[in-house]
Order: structure tokens, then sequence, then C-alpha cells
């Protein structure tokens, strides 16, 4: 089985309802023409105060929660605007998983593309793993991707749905452009099939770079 078959760590509550792609990744971090530098940003207007300062309270930044790998969030967790930009913070401060009750539609598909675990559970169960994780000795789950499971530190289980296209990304350990490529075959297959249909559909790709270049 896969390295990436669980996923075992430190759990943080943070049970805001529709808590926006904006302040996940508020909009003075997207300058950049690349990925990097993003986990500066995550959730920073909760994070610290308006000199800059580090919010003591703020469940991120408590020694605690040091090294944190799951969330546990709110309803509606990711709505508004369609940054992608929010889930690779979330991902560089070291964030693999959400759990939540529910996602916003396009933060979670951008989620799937880029192998960040969302898994939706029902409310209650979300309120009772997000009071576990508010006790230091109780705040370690372990995500069972292969099973789809949720586990506590007290041995209960949660089953989960997960569709089988990001639960075989995160087992394999691929995003949406490995994806694509671990079906090269496939792919492939099927382009020599509709040329040898359609012939005339071929395009030959070295005449038309020559003919480019010309």
């Amino acid at each position: 089985m896969s390295e990436h078959a669980t996923l075992t760590g430190i759990a943080a509550p943070l049970p805001l309802n529709n808590l926006d792609t904006d302040q996940i990744m508020p909009k003075q971090f997207l300058f950049g023409i690349d990925k990097s530098g993003l986990a500066r940003g995550v959730l920073y207007d909760l994070r610290f105060d308006a000199s800059g300062n580090a919010r003591k309270d703020f469940v991120l930044n408590r020694p605690d929660y040091a090294g944190a790998r799951i969330l546990i969030a709110g309803a509606n967790f990711g709505c508004g605007s369609s940054r992608e930009h929010a889930v690779w913070g979330l991902q560089q401060a070291g964030i693999d998983a959400v759990i939540a009750p529910s996602f916003g539609e396009i933060f979670y598909f951008n989620a799937q593309n880029n192998r960040l675990l969302l898994i939706a559970l029902d409310e209650a169960v979300v309120a009772a793993l997000s009071a576990l994780a508010s006790d230091a000795k109780t705040n370690q789950l372990t995500i069972d991707v292969a099973n789809q499971r949720v586990s506590t530190s007290d041995g209960t289980h949660y089953a989960f749905d997960l569709p089988q296209r990001p639960k075989r990304m995160f087992i394999e350990g691929l995003d949406m452009i490995g994806m694509t490529l671990a079906d090269s075959d496939a792919i492939r297959a099927f382009e020599a099939k509709h040329e040898a249909l359609h012939p005339w559909m071929k395009i030959d790709l070295p005449a038309l770079r020559n003919k480019q270049a010309a």
C-alpha cells in the first residue's frame, strides 16, 4: 500500500462557517508569478493583528498545534473567489487535509486537482472532532484514505465518501497533471484508434512546425 494511503497528524480546530478564499489567502499575497512563498499569507488576518504581530490565541499560532496537518473547519469552507492560491498556500503551510460539513464548489475541485484532501462529514460529527481537537491530549487524528475513515485518539471511527479520482490521486501521490500522464498509454491508444477511423483529422506536427518556422 502506498505511503499516502493513511495520514496521521495534529488536527487544528477552526470552527468558522463561510471562511472564504479571500480570508484563506488575502489578495496582497497574490502578486508572485509562481506558487512559492504562499504559506506566509495563509489566514493572515486571523494569524496576525493590524501591526503584524502574531495573535497568540489563534489556534495555528499555539505551540500545541505546531506542525498541524489537518484542519477541522466550519461549513462552506473555501467559498468565495476561485483563487487556486488558497489551496497551494494551505499545502505550503503543511495542511494535507480539511474536514468540514461542506466546501465551496470551486475550492473543492481546485483542492482535488492539487491533492489537498477534503472530507465532508455530518455537522454533528465535525463538531465532535473539533471538540476533541481543542484538547492537546486528543488533537491527533488518523485518516485512512484507502478505507475512507477518520479515526480519533480514543479509537472512534467515522466513515466518509470520497470519489475514486481524488482518492487515487492522493494515494498515488499524483496531481492533475500526474494523473493525466498516468493514463498516457490509454490516451495514445485512443488517439491511434481515432486517427485510424478519421485519418483526415490527423495532424502532422513536424510538417506544421516546419511550416510555422518558414
